[in-house]
């Protein structure tokens, strides 16, 4: 069985919010705020093992995102990188 300490810092965000850290290597873990999500606790996708086990059920924050962002996901994909012609 593997076990893990994990040691995390907090910085204060805004009056209420509070974005939690690793103290070790400072990677975003998650993200509370009692006054606007109470109860909530908003783990960063990242840090998940396995992230598509998990997946996206809204998006969420759009209030000031770029007005392309709206027909982003119209745009074509690539599995790494455009083809140079």
């Amino acid at each position: 069985m593997l076990s893990a300490k994990v040691i995390f810092t907090e910085i204060s965000y805004g009056d209420h919010g509070r974005r939690h850290f690793c103290a070790d290597c400072g990677t975003g873990l998650f993200f509370t705020n009692d006054v606007v999500l109470p109860g909530i606790i908003d783990i960063q996708s990242v840090t998940y093992d396995d992230p598509d086990a998990v997946p996206a059920q809204a998006h969420i924050q759009v209030a000031e995102r770029i007005g392309w962002m709206e027909h982003a996901h119209e745009l074509p994909t690539f599995e790494r990188y455009p083809p140079q012609e």
